[in-house]
């Protein structure tokens, strides 16, 4: 069965609350309520989630299918999850290079809803995966630390993302530039009032709300970041282009490092060489790695650690996730690199 795919287009800290206009604008003529309940909606990742949620604030809430912690790439559905993308009148979800695991129950259990592939909504900055593995312990070639320094303005790296895996597809951590999410915002009000038109006013409302609150999260940031901008670092998940990229930081390039278990003897030593030939201040691993292993391969360099959440592992999921999702990554880095 082929399904009918939304590819419309498209600013932190009120988003949680429900706003007097928003409970408004969620009333027929008279001040009541419509009749009709809000339409069965599916969020993917805890992101995604995120401006789902805000955009349906004073009609309804959407169904997580994978919580903090967990993988999109190696997710197994759940019966409730099962069951919510057989109700669901609509899935977000960034596509199938991310959640991997979501393709085939899409087409299985979801072949009634609509389905918003984030991936393809016009108007984002879309980054190619940097090429060469940036495992600069396997001798793949360190990348120039100040390459893409400016490549946070719009002009550089718009490519399209066609769902191949090579190494010129898209990267697909789309939401850690919040200029893509205030257009994928745009995009979920689209697809929400098409499901619902009778509400189309308040996701509409909704989202204006939240692109103006991405506006002022995003000049927040630059500004707490311009500080500690061309300090160089390497990450042991090359996941942060799009955060990095918007907000001009310096990455020297990223080290694949088993999350559980530390490396052996050779291997360690070529990291730690790696760690030193970047000039790296600091390394970023993310919460699923064991801080033995983070230890063990920073000993004997002057190199700080720190740790970066792409997902919100320990966050509350709903509205207000995603701004604080983003405070708390641009905190990390100016902490770790700024030596605080």
């Amino acid at each position: 069965m082929t399904r009918p795919t939304e590819t419309m287009q498209g600013g932190a800290g009120r988003w949680a609350r429900r706003a007097v206009l928003a409970l408004g604008l969620s009333m027929g003529s008279g001040g009541v309520p419509h009749a009709a309940e809000a339409p069965a909606v599916v969020g993917s990742i805890t992101p995604i989630h995120s401006l789902v949620a805000g955009v349906m604030e004073g009609a309804g809430a959407p169904h997580l299918i994978v919580r903090g912690g967990q993988s999109p790439h190696t997710y197994s559905l759940r019966p409730s999850d099962a069951q919510a993308l057989q109700d669901a009148a609509l899935v977000v979800w960034v596509g199938p290079e991310l959640e991997t695991f979501l393709a085939a129950p899409l087409d299985s259990l979801a072949g009634d809803a609509r389905v918003l592939t984030l991936s393809d909504v016009e108007g984002l900055t879309l980054r190619p995966v940097r090429a060469g593995g940036h495992d600069h312990g396997h001798d793949h070639g360190a990348e120039d630390p100040h390459e893409d320094e400016h490549a946070h303005e719009d002009e550089h790296g718009h490519e399209s993302a066609q769902g191949r895996v090579d190494p010129d597809r898209a990267d697909m951590h789309l939401w850690l530039d919040p200029v893509n999410a205030a257009a994928m915002t745009g995009a979920i009000a689209d697809a929400l009032a098409h499901a619902d038109p009778d509400r189309a006013d308040l996701y509409q409302a909704n989202a204006d709300r939240m692109r103006a609150d991405l506006s002022a999260l995003t000049d927040e940031i630059d500004a707490m970041l311009a500080p500690v901008r061309d300090r160089p670092f390497v990450v042991f998940h090359d996941a942060y282009r799009y955060f990095e990229d918007r907000f001009g930081l310096t990455s020297a390039g990223s080290i694949t490092v088993n999350p559980g278990t530390p490396p052996g003897a050779a291997r360690l030593a070529e990291m730690q060489d790696a760690l030193r030939d970047t000039g790296a201040v600091c390394v970023f691993a993310e919460p699923q790695f064991e801080p033995r292993v983070v230890d063990v391969v920073t000993e004997g360099t002057d190199v700080r650690a720190g740790v970066l959440d792409p997902l919100g592992t320990d966050l509350t999921p709903g509205a207000g996730l995603y701004p604080v999702l983003l405070r708390g990554l641009a905190e990390s880095v100016r902490d770790c690199l700024s030596g605080s």
